[in-house]
């Protein structure tokens, strides 16, 4: 897993390791002990001798005990693999490891993982924002109490997997190698006037790919199956210092010129397949304070250890438009750049609203600030022959800022505004607000649309981005088949004379009929969602299966459409993990994290929803999956199909099932910590008596739901996984799950 990490790590980077309120670890006790613990969750990702290195006893041991609780294999771990793991055993291990045993485990310095938890797309918010407080880990020799838990373990397995745990039957990541491999048939693209129509990769690892090739995140057989899905570009996040030479830290750049070598033949390969690259443009990065100890003009507002690298400073301004141009002439075929200058980065003075703390952009507006930079890039673009597009994307702007930016925008510019953002909606009967990666809700809505008009005004095209394929509403399948919600989406921006759009961002980037009807509805004929639909379905399951999978998409549309929307809900709820999240006999204490660890934070996963609304929505839309998956598969039973189509059904009925078994899920897990809670505040038994019944009912439930998913991934590996966060679950936490369970119905029952 040990990667050659950009030069930025030893220059710039700060190497403490982030430990934050270092609360005291959350125990396992359907273990032995933590030991056991640690080596069930890592058998299947981590080489058995390096655990035992960690451990400080032989690989023996290791497997002995994890054979004593019943485990396979363990399977042999691929390099692939290994380099595609790295967050899962972080995750894993949190709540396990001191950071010297997990950069032991990993095989990393104290600076790699620094980097990681820092810029590995705020992995350390994910995990919290803190570290817990863990005693380091030694093997020692079982006690007969142990071995007769660990007998137990192996009992429950046997009982519940009888084909096994711990070695499963489809390789983890095996996805990758489906889709990189070329296609068995020939499709011809679909032809769309929305366009582009580009995304993120569904695999891409983050690090840096233009600087080690074998972590290319648009492999051959990846690009045809996205240009037979309908999409036309592709992005990937450019930093301007490892393209250009940096003026002010040469060092910064080195390699530039084969990041620059391996991203021409990127955009090649891409270009015969009819797809655009484009690259996110997030500049300029601030840089730690050391850094303006020689150069203070260029220093603008400061943020903690950071300070922005000013943009009304001439020198900055000089180097934005050189270093974009020099990109332009290296890469002449490249289609574009599209800029956030207001993100969670500190870049310009004004991207985190505090501009009135540098002395030159004080006396400027913001929307001046923040338009000179698109001004710049354009200004580079429009130096050399290139005919690359520069989209400027408005997220994170204030609203009383978008006209003065717009209007600022250079005319060749297009803008881009998140679709659903601002649209209000009703669930369960609660009001609510949509901020962005929604497909319950059926965009655009009314902040896009102003801004599109004042960008429609002032000349410049217009661009919606979206999230065509899955949100953080439930991220964990490569796309939500609820297809005619994304269908009228296109159509209504169809209809609104947009010029392209952005698919998705980091997640959502598997080729899918969701894609396929996008682009259909942007094709010249203008045809019906029903119609663009009813195409789709044709191509990908022929003639005879059409009509069944249409009245599919559409009974999950309007199952999703009840999705209890609230950004709290979409980072905070146990959506992602599913019945991967254990559940827990007293509470935990923990706070959830932003799409990492739900504990059993209900509060948090609720958002505005009273707690009973929030479980019968989830249950409404576990319910409204179930019914559409069974009746399509009892309609499509017998039907005689081409592989390929059968192929493509079988991931089409796992997906709508792996979605239902997560709602449901959380459905469960909610009821669970609303009983556990009221059960411990009861003193009288007439009453607790009645709520343990009501929780051996729940966690009988969730028992099931964790061996049908174990049983899904097992053989498909897409799911349970997401570009950012890798594997939010691997079978065997499934089937720690069930442990978790078992281990809580022994003590309910007693």
């Amino acid at each position: 897993m040990t990667s050659a990490l950009p030069l930025l790590v030893t220059l710039i980077l700060q190497t403490a390791l982030p430990t934050g309120s270092a609360p005291e670890p959350i125990v396992c006790p359907h273990f032995p002990d933590r030991v056991h613990a640690f080596v069930w969750r890592n058998w299947p990702l981590v080489p058995t001798e390096r655990m035992a290195e960690v451990l400080e006893t032989n690989p023996k041991n290791v497997l002995e005990m994890g054979r004593a609780m019943g485990l396979e294999g363990p399977p042999e771990i691929s390099e692939e693999q290994w380099r595609r793991s790295y967050i899962p055993i972080i995750r894993r291990n949190w709540h396990l490891l001191p950071y010297e045993q997990l950069l032991e485990l990993l095989d990393w310095s104290e600076e790699e993982m620094a980097f990681t938890l820092r810029e590995d797309d705020f992995l350390y918010v994910k995990l919290g924002n803190l570290k817990p407080k863990c005693e380091p880990l030694v093997y020692k020799e079982p006690t007969d109490a142990t071995r007769a838990r660990e007998a137990e373990i192996a009992a429950t397995l046997q009982n519940v997997f009888p084909k096994g745990v711990g070695a499963p039957g489809t390789p983890l990541f095996d996805f990758v190698r489906e889709l990189s491999s070329p296609m068995e048939e020939e499709v011809k693209p679909i032809k769309s006037l929305l366009s582009p129509r580009f995304c993120y990769s569904y695999f891409a690892l983050y690090g840096d790919p233009l600087l080690e090739p074998e972590l290319d995140p648009f492999p051959e057989g990846y690009l045809e199956r996205l240009a037979a899905s309908g999409v036309d570009g592709v992005w990937l996040q450019g930093v301007l210092f490892k393209l250009a030479p940096y003026p002010w830290d040469p060092k910064l750049s080195e390699g530039h010129e084969t990041r620059l070598e391996n991203l021409r033949q990127l955009v090649a390969r891409a270009k015969e397949h009819g797809i655009g690259v484009y690259l996110y443009l997030n500049e300029p990065r601030s840089m730690p304070l050391s850094f303006f100890e020689d150069r203070p003009e260029l220093k603008g507002v400061v943020e903690g250890d950071y300070a922005a690298v000013c943009t009304s400073a001439t020198p900055v301004q000089e180097y934005l438009t050189e270093a974009v141009a020099y990109v332009c002439r290296q890469v002449p075929d490249l289609a574009g750049f599209f800029t956030i200058t207001a993100s969670e980065n500190l870049t310009n003075c004004w991207s985190h609203h505090r501009g009135e703390g540098c002395p030159r952009c004080s006396n400027r507006e913001p929307s001046e600030v923040i338009a000179e930079v698109g001004q710049l890039i354009q200004a580079g673009i429009d130096s050399t022959s290139s005919e690359a597009r520069l989209i400027s994307w408005d997220w994170g702007w204030k609203d009383e800022w978008a006209k003065g930016i717009i209007d600022r925008l250079p005319k060749k510019a297009a803008h881009m505004s998140v679709s659903e953002w601002s649209i209000p909606i009703k669930r369960g009967g609660v009001d609510s607000m949509v901020g962005e990666y929604s497909i319950s809700t059926i965009g655009p809505g009314p902040r896009a649309t102003r801004h599109w008009g004042y960008a429609q005004d002032a000349g410049l095209e217009t661009f919606a981005k979206i999230q065509g394929n899955n949100t953080w509403e439930i991220s964990s399948v490569p796309y939500i088949p609820a297809v005619e919600n994304v269908a009228r989406h296109a159509e209504n921006l169809r209809d609104l004379d947009l010029d392209g759009m952005m698919l998705g961002w980091t997640l959502g980037g598997h080729p899918s009929p969701n894609f396929e009807v996008i682009a259909r509805m942007g094709s010249a004929e203008h045809p019906s969602v029903e119609e663009a639909m009813n195409e789709t379905a044709i191509d990908r399951y022929g003639e005879a299966l059409a009509g069944s999978v249409v009245e599919a998409w559409k009974a999950y549309s309007a199952a999703f459409s009840e999705y209890p929307y609230h950004i709290g809900v979409m980072y905070n709820g146990p959506q992602q993990m599913g019945p991967a999240n254990p559940l827990w006999e007293k509470p935990t204490g923990y706070s959830s994290s932003m799409v990492g660890f739900p504990y059993d934070d209900l509060n948090s996963w609720r958002a505005v929803y009273p707690v009973d609304v929030f479980i019968g929505q989830f249950q409404k839309m576990a319910d409204g999956f179930r019914e559409a998956q069974s009746r399509l598969k009892e309609l499509t039973a017998g039907v005689e199909l081409t592989a390929n189509q059968a192929k493509k059904l079988q991931l089409e009925l796992d997906t709508a099932e792996v979605c239902s078994l997560h709602f449901q899920s959380v459905a469960n897990q909610s009821r669970f910590v609303q009983l556990r809670d009221r059960l411990l505040s009861s003193s009288e038994a007439k009453e607790q008596s009645k709520i343990i019944s009501e929780i051996l009912k729940v966690l009988e439930s969730e028992k099931q739901v964790a061996i049908r998913l174990h049983e899904i991934q097992s053989r498909e590996s897409r799911f349970g996984f997401e570009a950012t966060n890798h594997y939010f679950y691997i079978p065997i936490d499934l089937a720690e799950k069930v442990l978790n369970v078992v281990d809580l119905i022994g003590k309910y029952s007693r």
